[in-house]
């Protein structure tokens, strides 16, 4: 790629043709900065919610999950704060009427689209929460919010979960969700947008333990960052100075990516106090103390530390991360791909899998546990003979995998296909499958290709999918 816009058109171009992620509403036009993800992006993001569940949840004795409403009672965003502080500096431009946060361009510049010199309003606070009305009237008192946050319902929560899981701290409450924010500048594709998912832990402490529980979620997220096969190098922590915290955090840390728009926030870990759980005490005037179980005179509120991560944002830094463009070798002699010779002993067949003279191919190196589709099964080509050998292994292979079955097209640019989907194996079946009971498998990475018989090939694949890299 030339620059790295270019290298961002790129992504954008192949999520959409190959069933990533689709423009929101395309067919009336869109909706601004509205996406939709399609069959590959929604089997890619639920293997990343799945993974991160897995990992900070059912893997750990001290942990919870919760699936809170998306609309709450309007005093929850009174008592946090949000109706109030919850808030972006506005600006528009007097002659085109666009609108920017002042904070992300220099006011005393021309306007980013029409060029007007001085025509910028002075900035007001925008508030950013997306509201609605229940019930038939649209009347104040029916007014609520979609939340722009999923971390309040864990606190509000706080009280049953404590008495209905008896976990001891410290401990943590665990959700995946959805969450709304109008945005005054939405935009880099799914990076910033006014409807998003969220991962996010609340992770209740002692005061006194906050130094130490903080370094071990950062190490954590680290951990995670490298599980995503995300590479160090793209990955910078930057310690938020005082001035710049939220009020009651103590220390807070964005975890950045360089994305080809910048160098931008991919996931958040602040440690918010007892700020939270002493607000909607203090609104509610429910008790949230925790009371300590060896001593049940010691009544306190809990302090937390809170790793926050953005689904939509750690999808789009793993099809970066991923992404590949690579020249195929070629095998001068044959003038065939290496690729194209995947049946060694089979002349005939090897020549109809030629690649076309295609000498680059572009292809997503997910890890494989990460990948949207897991095994391709093609056939040769689209013979009945083949078919009956092919479907039936499709659907063996699927009880245990998430497979796709592709016969049309030629085999070089089915192979194509599955490179650029990054799925991590290919199985085919040629003629000679039908007199040996045998398959080729290819692997995304090599493109190496090896003879196994039909009878060992779920054993096979089960093994190699199990490998870490």
């Amino acid at each position: 790629m030339d620059t790295s816009m270019n290298f961002m058109d790129a992504i954008i171009s192949l999520a959409k043709r190959r069933g990533f992620i689709f423009p929101g509403s395309e067919i009336y036009g869109g909706l601004a900065n509205s996406w939709d993800y399609g069959p590959l992006g929604v089997e890619l993001k639920n293997n990343i919610k799945t993974e991160w569940w897995k990992r900070f949840v059912h893997s750990r004795t001290d942990m919870v999950g919760i699936d809170a409403a998306l609309l709450m009672n309007p005093k929850v965003w009174e008592a946090s704060g949000h109706l109030k502080n919850f808030t972006d500096p506005l600006v528009e431009c007097k002659k085109c009427h666009e609108r920017f946060r002042a904070d992300q361009i220099d006011i005393k510049k021309l306007c980013p689209k029409c060029g007007a010199e001085g025509m910028f309003t002075e900035a007001k606070q925008f508030n950013l929460m997306l509201k609605t009305f229940l019930g038939p009237a649209e009347e104040q008192a029916n007014t609520v919010y979609f939340r722009p946050e999923t971390a309040q319902a864990m606190f509000v929560n706080f009280k049953n979960i404590l008495e209905t899981t008896r976990k001891r701290l410290p401990f943590g409450i665990a959700q995946i969700g959805k969450a709304f924010r109008n945005e005054i500048t939405p935009g880099n594709f799914i990076f910033r947008t006014r409807e998003f998912e969220q991962m996010e832990i609340e992770y209740f402490i002692e005061e006194k333990e906050w130094e130490k529980q903080f370094e071990h979620w950062l190490e954590e997220m680290k951990k995670w960052i490298k599980h995503l096969g995300i590479s160090e190098k793209n990955v910078h922590y930057a310690e938020i100075p005082d001035g710049e915290r939220a009020h009651y955090s103590k220390r807070t840390i964005d975890i950045e990516y360089e994305f080809p728009f910048g160098r931008k926030e991919l996931y958040g870990l602040a440690y918010r106090g007892d700020y939270d759980l002493k607000q909607h005490m203090d609104s509610s005037g429910v008790d949230l103390r925790y009371t300590d179980p060896d001593d049940p005179k010691n009544k306190f509120l809990p302090h937390v530390i809170e790793p926050s991560l953005g689904v939509d944002r750690t999808l789009l830094a793993v099809m970066l991360e991923h992404y590949h463009e690579e020249d195929v070798p070629t095998i001068k002699k044959e003038g065939l791909s290496s690729d194209s010779a995947f049946v060694a002993t089979s002349a005939k067949e090897t020549a109809l899998a030629k690649e076309e003279g295609d000498e680059k191919r572009v292809v997503m190196r997910f890890p494989k546990w990460l990948a949207p589709i897991k095994v391709a099964i093609l056939p040769l080509s689209k013979k009945e003979e083949l078919s009956k050998v092919a479907k039936p292994l499709y659907e063996k292979l699927s009880e245990s995998f998430v497979c796709e079955y592709d016969e049309t097209q030629s085999i070089g640019k089915r192979y194509r296909r599955q490179d650029e989907i990054g799925t991590p194996y290919c199985v085919t079946v040629d003629f000679d499958s039908l007199n040996d009971n045998s398959v080729t498998i290819r692997d995304r990475d090599t493109m190496k290709q090896e003879r196994v018989p039909i009878i060992e090939i779920k054993e096979i694949l089960k093994d190699k999918l199990s490998q870490i890299l």
